[in-house]
């Protein structure tokens, strides 16, 4: 199957398991959802996707090629992109300077054609900063393209840090609870964005606590408890799982 496929991944810190052989899909063109309580493992499992932490065992497979043991470099230049739980941005700088940082995967040109100005170098910036400018109007940022990113509330500066992301023109995106403190026009507005991105071919997959926004955009969602998978299929499927209402809950 072409995409993201975990296979019995597992992550052990000594004595505490934080993946217990975590199976699941993540396939082109459509967003994935991954739920869970504080502590289930969540972002254990974006770092082990991304190269960040190895695996204790199992495997990780993207489109058929098996990418356990590859490194983060590696990894990324594969097409995988991230958001993070914190946001990570170059505060000092602008919005525009931010998302230019984004495109280096697509820069060709060499540092001494850079230095020199030369022809294809220039070319090369005018369309960089054409890039840039479409996704400033994709999300609705362009009056903020100068701005320092650590001047924008909090929304904006996750708006920015998605744009980023996307600026390295990913085959898979993890987004690490990108619509956390925003409110519901703000996400609602997001929530868009991303199926727009995933219909374009990447896969999608989104970590949340916002239960109804996952359900809104995912056609399949997986829940993690404590480091194991308790339940996966369809959203109201999901919902109405009792071993997830347990793991939300309590019993």
């Amino acid at each position: 199957m072409s995409g993201l496929s975990l296979q019995q991944v597992c992550k052990r810190f000594g004595g505490v398991t934080a993946a217990d052989n975590v199976t699941f899909e993540v396939p082109p063109g459509r967003i994935t959802g991954l739920i869970g309580p504080n502590g289930a493992g969540k972002t254990t499992l974006v770092n082990l996707i991304t190269g960040m932490i190895p695996l204790s065992s199992g495997r990780i497979v993207f489109d058929g090629q098996d990418i356990t043991s590859a490194r983060a470099d590696q990894i990324s230049r594969l097409g995988f992109a991230r958001t993070f739980q914190n946001i990570r941005l170059f505060k000092q700088a602008s919005v525009l300077d931010n998302l230019l940082i984004g495109f280096y995967k697509l820069e060709r040109s060499s540092l001494a054609s850079n230095i020199l100005g030369l022809p294809a170098a220039r070319a090369e910036t005018g369309r960089t900063r054409a890039m840039a400018q479409d996704l400033l109007k994709r999300f609705a940022m362009s009056q903020f393209a100068h701005s320092p990113a650590e001047g924008l509330s909090y929304g904006h500066q996750r708006r920015v840090e998605m744009m980023r992301a996307l600026a390295a023109s990913p085959t898979v995106l993890l987004l690490d609870e990108p619509v956390a403190g925003m409110n519901d026009v703000e996400a609602e507005e997001l929530g868009r964005i991303f199926l727009e991105v995933a219909r374009s071919g990447i896969a999608v997959l989104l970590i949340e606590h916002n239960i109804r926004f996952v359900t809104q955009l995912c056609e399949q969602i997986y829940v993690l408890d404590y480091g194991r998978v308790i339940a996966g299929g369809p959203p109201q499927q999901v919902v109405a799982d009792p071993a997830v209402i347990t793991a939300y809950l309590g019993s």
